[in-house]
């Protein structure tokens, strides 16, 4: 068995510092949700956060971690789809740090300027998220700002805790599906279920149109893509991490893709049955349970809704019965 990535005590540390900066999101068992699903669907709320996404609760453990290390640091450099600069750029600048943030070109409208809002400086670079990536990294290194990096230990444990939460509310769940773009949603899972010393399995969900972890776990190997057209921006990516692979290549109980369709379908389905608003990357765990209900009836399942953040046009055209295109 590898080596488990936090404590308890870690864990419990993490979500204490957290939640005093926002509150725990809730998870609810929605009855007509369970009902079209067949099972005990536990929704994770992560688009109740203050940026409407969860990446916001492993921005503010890194900030913390770079002041106490490089307390001299002026401030960050990344890349980002969307919601991992929002939360970057509150607890960068509520630090008193710079925050710039790189985004591909044609990046979500609304995602960029609420960047502006929490006080990024935005800055837009390349066709897709790795390209984006890779100039961030090198003006980080030329402009002498500390660059945050898609994956990083203490971004996991920050994230985790909103696993923690939901694994302590029902620690009874068989599955729980999470959504992987770069990873730190699932390695953050799985983090927590090791520390609580849980049975739960964990599920893995990628974009059919961005399957470089599905490939790497089928090569047992890192796989790059030559494209990510999904718009499920948040799970958009090419270029698998090698740290993230490491602990879900072994943790997880297995990663399926699935269809920009059946995205825009569960997100119409989270919509009807809860009213919630999800965004792509947000809806692909529940695409992926229905696609498994068959295997998941009577069970009790969870969901992470990792984000709320979807551009106006493309969420009226899903409720409108359609598949946004890029």
């Amino acid at each position: 068995m590898p080596e488990p990535l936090f404590s308890l005590e870690e864990l419990q540390a993490a979500a204490a510092f957290v939640h005093d900066r926002m509150p725990p999101t809730p998870q609810y068992a929605w009855p007509l949700l369970g009902e079209e699903v067949g099972a005990k669907v536990w929704v994770k709320h992560e688009n109740h956060t203050p940026t409407g996404a969860f990446k916001v609760r492993g921005a503010h453990t890194f900030i913390d971690w770079l002041k106490r290390t490089q307390p001299d640091c002026p401030g960050i450099v990344t890349a980002t789809r969307g919601n991992h600069g929002q939360g970057q750029a509150l607890a960068a600048r509520a630090a008193g740090m710079v925050a710039k943030v790189y985004v591909p070109e044609g990046n979500s409208v609304e995602k960029n300027a609420a960047m502006r809002a929490f006080g990024a400086e935005l800055i837009v670079h390349g066709a897709d998220f790795d390209t984006a990536r890779e100039k961030a990294h090198r003006v980080a290194e030329a402009e002498g700002l500390v660059f945050v990096p898609p994956y990083h230990k203490e971004l996991v444990r920050g994230v985790a805790t909103y696993a923690l939460e939901l694994l302590t509310a029902a620690p009874e769940l068989d599955t729980i599906y999470v959504p992987i773009g770069c990873g730190s949603g699932i390695c953050g899972t799985i983090a927590a279920r090791d520390a609580l010393g849980l049975a739960t399995k964990v599920v893995g969900v990628v974009s059919e149109n961005a399957d470089c972890i599905l490939r790497s776990m089928a090569a047992n190997d890192l796989v790059e893509t030559d494209t990510a057209h999904t718009f499920a921006d948040g799970i958009a990516t090419r270029v698998p991490m090698p740290e993230a692979f490491e602990v879900y290549s072994a943790g997880a109980e297995r990663i399926i893709a699935v269809s920009d369709a059946e995205i825009a379908e569960a997100m119409r389905l989270l919509f009807r049955t809860t009213h919630n608003v999800a965004e792509g990357a947000g809806a692909a765990a529940l695409a992926a349970l229905v696609a498994e209900r068959q295997m998941m009836a009577g069970k009790q399942v969870g969901v992470i809704l990792t984000g709320g953040n979807i551009d106006a046009p493309w969420f009226e055209q899903v409720l409108s019965g359609g598949v946004p295109s890029l």
